[in-house]
């Protein structure tokens, strides 16, 4: 497989992945993808990304519960 950017041989191995959604930064350290020997540029697989998607969906339900969770009254 060639790299899309600069036409380096891929391998497969793994690259970090971050991206801000909704206010929150959010990353993994080690996802598997083809990783270009000579740039370095990864390229994610359906799979992965997919994998990707459900987290963020998941991130989208837990925000969603804590968002709605009224604020407790202060006491001195």
């Amino acid at each position: 497989m060639e790299c899309l950017y600069c036409k380096g041989q891929m391998k497969r191995g793994v690259a970090p992945f971050s991206i801000d959604y909704h206010g929150c930064h959010v990353s993994w350290d080690a996802i598997p993808a083809w990783v270009c020997e000579q740039c370095g540029e990864p390229l994610f697989e359906a799979a992965e990304v997919d994998k990707i998607q459900a987290a963020l969906a998941a991130l989208d339900t837990v925000t969603h519960d804590v968002e709605n969770v009224p604020p407790s009254p202060i006491t001195a």
